[in-house]
């Protein structure tokens, strides 16, 4: 299917976009007009599902419902929808945890698009190396193909010392064997691999170690959470780019002298919270990166 740019823009309402035309280069949305092909899918991140604090989310309950409704109000649907971690809010109660996971599992089953991909945050995951989020979404880490593209889900969550670990680092390397070079890889994951910000848990103790694995490939872009905000990175050649969440957004990195939610602002609600859709251009390996906030109602 071929749209032209400005039409797609207006099929998934939103009035600008990061246009991302390779490793290193960013455009505005209006610089021209190109034919859009392959495939589109969104990003959703950080619900954290039984937070509660209205100072700083009175609508705890209600943000991910939005988003879902959201993307299923879209006249472009998705070809697949991907949650990058954190679905649930940290719980020392495995019958808690269980019963967040089972809820979330619920609402996002309303979903018109039902091929969904799940990857845990470390509030899902790192109490229990992931045994209840296996229960509830399936596998930690992981590898599918659509339409051209190898995706690359990796688990740096689920080790407690914000690890990937040298079984998985073997596992990332044997998957990436039979690629050719210039294959189009994405990769999936929570935290950064890159040292974004150790001070605040926004790293990757051995992410280097993965990048270094994905850094022989042309083509490699990185799709991420945990930060609650946007945030566009590059390592060599491989672009990262954080999501926004939809529970609170956290501060830009080493702003403020602790990390801390910041609160809610009932002059602008659901002010930083958001999520994302990306078109695909396979045969460039291109995307179009598009932010859509939090609405009210």
């Amino acid at each position: 299917m071929r749209i032209r740019r400005r039409d797609f823009l207006k099929l998934v309402g939103v009035g600008g976009a990061v246009f991302v035309l390779g490793p290193h280069q960013f455009v505005g949305a209006a610089d021209k007009e190109t034919g859009l092909d392959d495939f589109f899918f969104v990003q959703l991140s950080d619900s954290h599902w039984g937070f509660n604090d209205p100072k700083i989310n009175p609508d705890a309950s209600g943000t991910l419902r939005k988003a879902i409704a959201a993307v299923n109000s879209m006249k472009f649907q998705p070809d697949f929808v991907v949650f990058t971690g954190d679905l649930t809010q940290t719980t020392d109660d495995p019958k808690e945890r269980r019963k967040r996971m089972a809820e979330v599992r619920e609402i996002v089953s309303g979903l018109a698009v039902k091929n969904i991909k799940f990857i845990p945050g470390e509030h899902d995951a790192s109490l229990d190396n992931g045994e209840a989020f296996r229960e509830f979404f399936g596998k930690t880490h992981y590898t599918f193909e659509h339409k051209g593209v190898h995706f690359i889900v990796i688990d740096n969550v689920s080790d407690p010392t914000s690890s990937i670990g040298d079984a998985q680092l073997q596992w990332l390397s044997d998957a990436l064997k039979p690629l050719d070079k210039d294959a189009r890889i994405v990769v999936f994951t929570h935290r950064p691999l890159f040292d974004l910000y150790p001070n605040w848990d926004w790293w990757t103790r051995d992410g280097a170690k993965a990048v270094n694995l994905l850094m022989p490939y042309k083509n490699v872009t990185v799709f991420y959470g945990h930060i609650h905000q946007e945030n566009h990175h590059t390592t060599g050649h491989i672009d990262h780019h954080a999501a926004r969440g939809l529970m609170w957004p956290l501060p830009a990195p080493g702003s403020l002298p602790k990390k801390v939610m910041v609160p809610w602002d009932p002059s602008e609600p659901y002010k930083g919270l958001g999520y994302r859709g990306v078109d695909a251009r396979v045969e460039k390996a291109e995307y179009v990166l598009s932010e859509f906030p939090i609405k009210k109602g």
